[in-house]
């Protein structure tokens, strides 16, 4: 057999069925009388729709599985864009979200589900949102988890912010002084008319960092962040977003 013809059988058959894939779930709703369909994170095929066959009716082995933010290994198969979940295991540990923490996990989901493009693997971004998911069962410091988080997947996305140097001029950003953040050139000094989000310099270099220590830059890093987020949703509303605001919490 020609090398080319097992080389397309080989690709195929990966089409076909995949094992053994680190995947969470973002989110699932009822297929049909017993089915659901699952969105799935998984560290090597990116975002992807399964469904999951009879996973509703009480003795399903995958009933109680396919829950978000839980590790799990997944098989499926099929070349179609929908494929077929065939199993589920659960990896554990991570601990269950709970409270605000919940709820931020559900917002990361959203996000997710909104901005990646279907079958675009992000492995990184895939291990930092572990990560991520990890620090929030653990901290109550949320806002500055989430700024850290939205910041990696803009980065991600092909949107890296510009922080540290001026658009215009390249020159380094100055703590003390004031810039305007300008979407798709970044900071520029701020003048009469200039449209951008007004930060302060050391703000734009506290980002840079990661360093949400001061509340000046945590608020206009929220600033910042949800006005990128609005502009690369487009028309897309933030529901757990409106959820968190009404909380008072970010």
């Amino acid at each position: 057999m020609p090398f080319w013809h097992k080389l397309w059988l080989n690709v195929v058959a990966q089409k076909l069925r995949l094992e053994n894939q680190p995947a969470f779930v973002l989110h699932s709703y009822p297929y049909r009388e017993t089915s659901l369909i699952v969105e799935v994170f998984s560290q090597n095929f990116g975002r992807l729709p399964l469904v999951a066959r009879g996973a509703r009716r009480p003795k399903s082995a995958v009933r109680g599985l396919l829950m978000a933010f839980q590790p799990l290994q997944l098989n499926w198969f099929g070349k179609t864009e929908l494929r077929t979940l065939h199993s589920a295991e659960w990896q554990g540990g991570q601990p269950q979200l709970q409270g605000m923490a919940l709820m931020c996990g559900f917002y990361l989901n959203e996000l997710l589900l909104k901005l990646l493009q279907r079958d675009d693997p992000h492995e990184q971004l895939f291990l930092y949102y572990q990560e991520t998911l990890q620090l929030l069962s653990a901290s109550s410091d949320v806002a500055a988890i989430l700024r850290r988080f939205e910041k990696r997947l803009l980065q991600e996305l092909g949107y890296a912010l510009t922080l540290d140097r001026e658009a215009e001029t390249n020159a380094p950003v100055m703590a003390g002084e004031d810039y305007c953040y300008v979407i798709e050139r970044g900071p520029v000094r701020q003048s009469a008319g200039q449209n951008g989000v007004e930060l302060r310099g050391k703000t734009l270099l506290d980002l840079a960092a990661d360093d949400y220590s001061d509340p000046v830059t945590l608020q206009q890093g929220k600033m910042l962040m949800r006005t990128l987020l609005n502009h690369y949703l487009g028309d897309q509303p933030l529901h757990t977003r409106q959820l968190l605001k009404d909380l008072q919490q970010i």
